[in-house]
């Protein structure tokens, strides 16, 4: 008898109910598709459960970084101390502003950066922590905060891959100084393309909405001035639609998800030699789950032997520092060698809330075959 046909199983894949096609087609059909209502609904909804802070939304958490940069006035001359361990987006913001991105290496248990590292590296040039939860497990905030207060820097929060996330019981986003978040369409939580920003006040809340479209103020008498140099950066109505949708699911998401990361502890082959990802479930998100591959194995071929399994793999992500633009930059090979050595071996297996128990177990069984039948 023929084995049952299997679909092909995504790295990931998002959710979106019918209430929220509705909700999109209710915009369409409004005539005010570009940033207007249903954004300003997902600014105060984001702001509600970030215990009032002001959250103001950009078309990525990219464009949400970089603004948070000039808010904290990092330019050129200054340096923010981040990690290589990450989508390049972190790094090439600074660039942006005109500031050195300074990189410390990880630590290879968390895989986020390493603090005592990142102390050693400050210069009086220092101006910025540049912090990133990778895969959603949140990089120690007492004491990135603590060494921000001790040489007087802002902290910018990569957190684009920790909605829902917590460190110490509280919510990422509802404490700390300035943190972005991602609704990419592979995130927890999605707007299609998209991201925010928390902020501390008002003050920061308006400069950020100038920053983002052109560096505009608008007056009651339908003048208007500029005074900082903007860019176009805003949200559209359609995708917010789809954010608020996302919103009122995303703890379930994630309740899902990490019931779905203890079922991949509870099978995953022990026998294999991978290096399972911290098995954080109290404070991740559980974005995503990246075992590490056996010391050896060919990446490439491993990847191609699941695909024949009917199982989609991605990468999250090699060292940013190896990279043409930062090789030119002065850095190399052995520079940082726990982020090069996560960056060549981890990949990145299913993980999404419409899977099902069977999913997990279906993704471990091919991982056994591949390994054992010399597919990677």
């Amino acid at each position: 008898m023929d084995a049952p046909f299997l679909p092909f199983l995504p790295f990931t894949r998002p959710s979106i109910d019918e209430e929220t096609i509705a909700a999109v087609a209710d915009v369409l059909r409004s005539g005010w598709i570009t940033t207007g209502p249903r954004c300003r609904e997902l600014e105060a909804a984001l702001a509600a459960r970030y215990g009032g802070r002001p959250v103001r939304l950009a078309n990525s958490a990219t464009a949400a970084l970089e603004i948070a940069l000039r808010i904290a006035g990092i330019g050129p001359g200054d340096e923010v101390i981040t990690t290589p361990l990450s989508w390049v987006a972190t790094a090439n913001v600074i660039l942006e502003v005109g500031a050195t991105p300074v990189f410390v290496d990880v630590d290879p248990a968390t895989r986020n950066i390493d603090l005592d590292l990142a102390a050693a590296a400050v210069t009086p040039r220092t101006r910025a922590l540049l912090p990133v939860d990778l895969a959603g497990v949140p990089a120690d905030r007492d004491r990135i905060q603590a060494l921000a207060a001790q040489h007087g820097l802002r902290v910018i929060e990569d957190a684009a891959q920790s909605m829902g996330a917590h460190w110490r019981g509280r919510e990422i986003g509802s404490f700390g100084d300035l943190v972005s978040f991602s609704f990419h369409a592979n995130k927890n939580m999605t707007s299609i393309e998209g991201g925010c920003l928390v902020l501390n006040d008002e003050a920061e809340a308006r400069l950020f909405e100038k920053l983002r479209l052109q560096g505009v103020t608008r007056h009651a008498d339908g003048g208007m001035d500029v005074d900082v140099l903007g860019g176009k950066c805003n949200l559209t109505d359609v995708a917010a639609a789809v954010g608020l949708g996302q919103l009122r699911q995303v703890d379930a998401f994630n309740a899902r998800r990490r019931r779905l990361a203890q079922r991949y502890f509870e099978c995953f082959p022990p026998t294999l030699g991978f290096e399972l990802p911290p098995a954080d479930f109290e404070q991740s998100n559980w974005h995503m789950f990246q075992p590490l591959l056996p010391r050896g194995t060919d990446r490439g071929r491993f990847i191609e032997a699941m695909r024949a399994e009917g199982i989609g793999v991605g990468v999250h992500y090699p060292a940013l520092h190896l990279f043409t633009l930062y090789r030119a930059r002065g850095h190399f090979d052995g520079q940082f060698p726990h982020a090069e050595d996560i960056g060549r071996r981890t990949v990145t297996l299913p993980l999404f809330a419409a899977m099902n128990d069977a999913d997990v177990e279906r993704v471990c069984a091919a991982v056994a075959r591949v390994m054992q039948e010399g597919g990677a």
